[in-house]
Formats: structure tokens, sequence, C-alpha cells
């Protein structure tokens, strides 16, 4: 999960705020509405943050993955696996076992 806390802290360090963002700086008011909600946002518009900001990506946004997360994954993972191994034997059936071909 993405969290933006840290853009909150860093804006607060450089002095700057969300009026700044929107009226100077061209930040859409959405996207500072996503980011309080913790939804996505572009990677240009990260890059205008961090040079605004004049910091670096760890200072807008901080990743934790979250237990749902990881269990989605890893049956992600295996699902995978298991379809690797059911190629392999598929393909070594058809070679005669030889894996090669010949």
């Amino acid at each position: 999960m993405i969290s933006y806390e840290n853009l909150w802290s860093t804006m607060k360090k450089c002095g700057i705020t969300k009026y700044q963002l929107i009226y100077h700086w061209g930040i859409s008011s959405n996207t500072l509405r996503r980011m309080g909600h913790g939804e996505p946002i572009s990677s240009n518009t990260l890059n205008d943050l961090c040079l605004i900001l004049n910091c670096k990506v760890e200072d807008i946004l901080q990743f934790t993955a979250t237990e749902e997360e990881i269990t989605a994954i890893n049956e992600r993972k295996e699902e995978i696996i298991n379809f690797q191994r059911k190629k392999r034997i598929a393909a070594t059936r058809k070679t005669g076992g030889s894996g090669c071909g010949l």
C-alpha cells in the first residue's frame, strides 16, 4: 500500500502549502485529494512534486505491503510456478523425455 504521509511533512518542512501547489505550481486539487485518500497518482506528478519540493521520492511516499497484498502476491507466484511446472512436463512428454527435442 502506498502512503503519502511523508508528503505532508515534507511540505511543512519546505514551507509549501496545498494552496501554493495548486495555484502557483499547477498541481491539481484532485491530485492532492487523491493523495489524501491514498489513491494512485501518475509518475509525472511524482516527478513534479520532487522537483518542486527539491526532495526524493521517499520524502513523498512510502510503500508498505498489507497482509492482503502479501497473500495475493504469494498466491499469484504459486500459480505461476504451477503453470511453468505443467508447461515443462508437457514439453518433456512431447520430446520423449529428453527435454531438448532430439
